[in-house]
């Protein structure tokens, strides 16, 4: 008699090598945390209860992982990892639960080929722990749905109350169980047990209230500027919308991953998904979210991260399908699976294999990282300024709060950095204090700056003490030149000031 395969071993074999690597890219010396990341970093050294753009859980979880681990790349990007291996692990569960555990192994290896679930489990932005609460929700309301226990239901409030305070597009999550419940025609037996979850998920929104109540709502003016409103009156442009969706459709698409894209039209078009209950509850939260970015497309351009937080039930649903199909099914899905997990494995990995001194290979990997390479020499030749010309006490701006936030991060130090507004719409820094705290101070500013070659005359210094170029590369190919320089007394200051949010 044939061996039942142990899937929940095949998994965390596999689970526990996409963690090492994480771990062994992160490690990596000539790779940087990503401009974005150390923005959330430099939040959680300066914790409130919301943030300009973004609700405080990613600062909160860099504020408890730095603290175990230290101000490091890895204190940082733990959060992402285990938030990505608890995704793999909680779609593992609701497969199993749903099918059978090889249909739960198969979601899993399929969702873990998603460059969607990559981004979300290798650099810690708000879709990492967003991405984690939405499943859980969505997993924890499937077994209070199938079960009719209040339980299960409070812990899918918890979860999506923790889900707002990552990231606000977590709301959708109430529409799609209330249409769930109504096309189930089991809104009046859930409909208590559905308000109760309700009424704990809201509790999610009390920072951003309590915060927004005090800054003047920028969140909510942040966020009707980013969905196309408050953008003045501009005639509508049907060409550019046009173009704006069939760009959000193809990058949707690759984040699904093109390998799987084979599979995924086969389940489309071959599974009758829409006749099975339980394909609906894996497949309407996905849908909603594709369509609703999909409508703002032709009002605005959409990050192509922003729906997918929504897609990794997807994974179970073209998981059941494919393991009930005939052999060439099995094998594009397999195939699919080992390029999409192959190919970011090349890229992060260290190079062990020497395939990345193949010259596309080599400018493909520079590219991609050219957002998270150069700060920590640029930081180390910025201290060896501060020792040497003894401007320890030196304040430290750019003119973008990319550059602001990557040094501070890598300062031995950690200083507050400043950002000079030259030209960018609002951000974080607008509501902290600014170079305006140096007027006719008799103390030395550090300009640092990839773009520009001076403060130009929204900053003007008393003097010029000292200036220089200074080129960082990648794995020895030339990257950029960031310009240096140190003024002493701040005389004037008259930065960009956006009306836009």
């Amino acid at each position: 008699m044939q061996k039942t395969p142990n899937y929940t071993l095949y998994f965390w074999l596999v689970t526990f090598g996409m963690v090492l690597a994480k771990v062994l890219f992160t490690l990596r010396p000539e790779i940087d945390l990503f401009t974005e990341e150390a923005q959330y970093w430099l939040w959680s050294q300066n914790m409130a209860w919301h943030y300009y753009s973004k609700p405080p859980l990613v600062a909160v979880l860099n504020y408890l992982s730095t603290a175990v681990m230290g101000n490091t790349e890895l204190g940082v990007r733990i959060n992402a990892i285990l938030c990505g291996a608890g995704m793999s692990w909680v779609v593992f569960l609701f497969g199993q639960r749903l099918y059978s555990p090889k249909v739960g192994f198969w979601a899993a290896m399929i969702l873990q080929a998603m460059p969607l679930w990559w981004l979300a489990s290798t650099f810690h932005m708000t879709d990492s722990a967003l991405s984690f609460f939405w499943i859980l929700a969505v997993y924890l309301a499937y077994r209070g749905i199938e079960e009719s226990k209040l339980k299960y239901w409070v812990w899918a409030g918890m979860a999506s109350a923790l889900g707002l305070m990552a990231k606000m597009v977590m709301i959708l999550i109430f529409p799609f169980l209330l249409l769930f419940l109504i096309y189930a025609k089991q809104w009046k037996e859930q409909r208590n047990f559905y308000l109760v979850f309700l009424g704990i998920s809201l509790i999610g929104f009390a920072p951003m209230l309590i915060w927004n109540w005090q800054n003047d709502f920028y969140t909510f003016k942040h966020l009707a500027a980013l969905s196309g409103g408050g953008g003045g009156t501009a005639p509508f442009d049907f060409g550019k919308a046009l173009k704006q969706f069939f760009e959000y459709v193809g990058g949707q698409l690759a984040m699904v991953s093109v390998f799987v894209l084979p599979v995924f039209a086969g389940f489309v078009i071959r599974s009758r998904f829409y006749a099975r209950r339980k394909s609906i509850y894996l497949v309407l939260a996905p849908v909603m979210s594709w369509a609703g970015f999909a409508f703002l497309s032709f009002l605005t351009s959409i990050e192509v991260n922003w729906p997918v937080f929504a897609y990794s039930s997807l994974a179970i649903a073209l998981a059941a399908w494919v393991c009930e199909q005939k052999p060439l099914w099995i094998k594009l899905r397999n195939w699919g699976i080992g390029l999409s997990i192959a190919l970011p494995l090349l890229f992060i990995l260290p190079d062990v294999t020497f395939l990345k001194t193949v010259k596309p290979i080599k400018k493909a990997e520079k590219s991609a990282f050219r957002r998270m390479a150069g700060y920590d020499p640029l930081a180390a030749r910025l201290q060896t300024l501060r020792d040497s010309l003894e401007l320890q006490d030196a304040f430290i701006f750019s003119e973008t709060y990319h550059m602001a936030s990557e040094l501070s991060f890598y300062l031995p130090d950690h200083p507050q950095t400043y950002m000079l507004n030259m030209g960018a719409r609002k951000n974080q820094f607008d509501l902290w204090p600014g170079l305006e705290q140096f007027l006719g101070e008799e103390k030395v500013g550090i300009f640092v700056s990839w773009n520009y070659d001076s403060p130009g005359d929204f900053a003007s210094f008393r003097e010029l003490i000292y200036e220089e170029e200074l080129p960082v590369a990648f794995r020895g190919e030339p990257l950029r030149v960031a310009t240096i320089q140190v003024w002493r007394k701040l005389e004037t200051f008259d930065p960009y000031r956006p009306d836009t949010y």
